[in-house]
């Protein structure tokens, strides 16, 4: 039997070189992986920190002035009136803005004479928008291609001569101030309806110098004799001021209105009835702080010759041709510090059964649109 014979060193010396160029390749393998995954999430960190998210879209000029279609909001109406009386210090817009003109409905409900309305609006959007305060219960019904679906705004309980109903007109006040194209603001009742053609009123609004708030001395009893001595010294008995509810103003009226906490407070705590507020805290509030930028005059016709604390109803047998050319043309007032027999471009009280004579004289005596 052979003896078995010793491995050859020449073989052990390659096993180890072998080995050993192994084990350093492992450790410089390790070490390029652990540096990459490093390096990796470093870039990852950087990423973070510095670099805009893909998924967030750029904010722009779109988000500020871009309303939704729907007028319902969530906002708390402390975040309403914050929102609203914003104003920008440039005076200049840097967006194309064409003028519009809020109709704002102060309402309990239905809109009796919304048909005599869309024809009056017919082929005028991008000049207007609407807006409706209704009781709060009460749910509209116009279809889809009407101007007043989907116009309602969020509401409270509205009283005659009580503070709630300022607070619905400030209300509507602030939902239309969120869209920055309304420049003019005219409150509206639903036994309200319009004497002239859209361009004539649009025109008539837009080129005003003052806004159209009635305001005037009442030495009477359902005047002065309203006043409470405890509302000065922020009001004396000289500078109480009387008017109709149904204004229109400018929008740095409107701001002024919705921002007002001096006047408005003293109003909510001593002007109660027999003190009706929306007779007095417009037309005094206005008065002292912006008489210049006031007419002194409302653009709503009212007839108040039959007396009592309303004025007079006008139902279907009332509308004639003669009465409707009545009060749109035999008038006499100033406007713009001259002369014009165009004084009155909205009327009231008209009864849900005038609707069917309006419909017939719209064309001929309003001179709306036929289309």
């Amino acid at each position: 039997m052979q003896a078995m014979q010793p491995s050859s060193p020449r073989k052990g010396l390659k096993f180890l070189s072998f080995f050993s160029v192994l084990v350093l390749g492992f450790i410089i393998l390790s070490l390029f992986t652990t540096g990459y995954f490093d390096f990796q999430a470093v870039v990852i960190q950087a990423r973070t920190r510095f670099d805009p998210v893909i998924d967030t879209p750029t904010l722009n000029l779109s988000h500020w002035i871009k309303l939704p279609l729907n007028p319902m909001n969530n906002m708390t109406e402390e975040e309403l009136f914050w929102r609203a009386s914003l104003v920008p210090k440039v005076k200049n817009y840097s967006f194309k803005r064409v003028p519009k003109v809020a109709f704002m409905f102060l309402t309990r409900g239905p809109l009796p004479f919304y048909p005599l309305w869309e024809k009056f609006f017919q082929e005028h959007d991008g000049l207007f928008s609407i807006y409706v305060h209704a009781l709060p219960e009460y749910t509209p019904e116009f279809g889809r291609k009407s101007v007043f679906y989907q116009r309602q705004i969020p509401s409270q309980p509205a009283e005659w001569g009580k503070m709630n109903m300022i607070e619905a007109e400030r209300r509507l006040l602030a939902n239309a101030l969120l869209d920055w194209s309304n420049e003019r603001f005219v409150l509206l009742s639903e036994s309200c309806i319009p004497l002239f053609p859209f361009p004539v009123v649009y025109k008539y609004l837009i080129e005003a110098k003052y806004s159209f708030v009635g305001s005037f001395i009442d030495p009477g009893p359902h005047g002065r004799g309203r006043y409470n001595p405890r509302m000065a010294p922020e009001v004396n008995v000289s500078q109480w001021r009387k008017g109709s509810q149904w204004f229109e103003v400018q929008r740095t009226l409107a701001v002024n209105i919705i921002s007002d906490t001096k006047y408005f407070l003293k109003f909510k705590e001593f002007c109660r009835p027999p003190c009706y507020v929306d007779e007095h805290y417009f037309p005094t509030m206005l008065a002292l702080e912006s008489p210049s930028l006031i007419a002194g005059r409302s653009v709503t016709w009212v007839d108040w010759s039959r007396g009592g604390s309303h004025p007079a109803t006008f139902g279907k047998g009332d509308v004639t041709e003669a009465f409707l050319k009545r009060v749109k043309d035999e008038q006499k007032c100033r406007y713009n510090g001259n002369g014009s027999s165009v004084c009155f471009l909205f009327a009231r009280k008209f009864a849900p059964s005038a609707l069917e004579p309006l419909l017939r004289f719209s064309s001929s005596v309003l001179g709306f649109s036929t289309k």
